[in-house]
């Protein structure tokens, strides 16, 4: 039985969903099939990409039931297939949203930080179950809360394994937007439908930038600025926007909405 599925729409957006009941566990097939899901998306004319789950719960985490039975050798090579699969839907080069609904745990939870854009419904709640088992969160999940939340909350989380309400994470900064629950998925796929709409090449630029800031802070991003950014001038989106931008602002108009293509 399939664990995650895919669609890709003909306007643009691809979908990848969750489906594993009761409780939305990552396992090995979850991973295998997420690498498939983004192969595809890579290979196609996708612009952008929504990430959500069937059920109450967005993820409560790894499937850890296999875990007793792996040998050393066999545990690192399945932990770095999961963190491959995972880092590769992150470094997506298309905008990605990941809707949350209900518990979003463990692998769950470093599943949801690689996206983009994070939108929860109000019941829901994150966070890193790890410590009750005596282990560390396996898939990047610590350090990327520090990058959007800063070190002190993500030590304490990470620590405590508190459930945190999708308010407080919103405040924090780990989630983008909360909306009630029985609009989730609706505002979601809207949003997501909305920045396949957009300049993809440009949100690709930002994504590139925003990864070498991570990496390498402020002066690190200004070294590549101009070759992340003036490629840009060469696309069909920016030839054809710029200009009209231009003419709007001579003639006191309005900026129109622009079509973008993605080229």
């Amino acid at each position: 039985m399939t664990q995650l599925t895919h669609t890709l729409d003909d306007d643009g957006l691809a979908t990848l969903t969750l489906h594993h009941p009761p409780q939305n566990r990552i396992g090995v097939g979850t991973s295998d099939e997420l690498l498939a899901a983004v192969r595809a998306i890579e290979a196609s004319d996708v612009r952008a990409v929504l990430l959500r789950a069937e059920g109450p719960d967005f993820s409560l985490g790894g499937d850890i039931g296999p875990w007793p039975e792996w040998s050393r050798r066999e545990m690192r090579a399945n932990f770095e297939h999961f963190m491959a699969a995972f880092n590769r839907f992150e470094r997506l080069s298309v905008p990605t949203v990941v809707a949350v609904q209900g518990m979003c745990l463990g692998g769950g939870f470093e599943l949801a930080l690689r996206g983009d854009v994070i939108i929860a419904g109000e019941g829901a709640r994150f966070g890193h179950p790890e410590q009750s088992i005596a282990i560390v969160t396996l898939l990047g999940g610590v350090y990327r809360v520090a990058a959007r939340a800063g070190r002190v909350r993500a030590l304490e989380w990470a620590m405590t394994g508190e459930r945190v309400p999708a308010a407080e994470m919103e405040r924090c900064g780990v989630v983008n937007r909360v909306v009630p629950d029985d609009e989730l998925l609706d505002t979601a796929t809207a949003f997501a439908r909305r920045l396949a709409g957009g300049p993809t090449k440009a949100h690709a630029a930002h994504k590139a930038l925003l990864r070498t800031w991570e990496t390498g802070g402020t002066a690190a991003a200004d070294d590549v600025m101009f070759d992340v950014a003036l490629p840009l001038w060469d696309t069909e989106d920016t030839a054809m926007a710029i200009p009209t931008a231009v003419e709007a602002l001579r003639s006191g108009s309005p900026r129109p909405r622009m079509a973008y293509q993605g080229r």
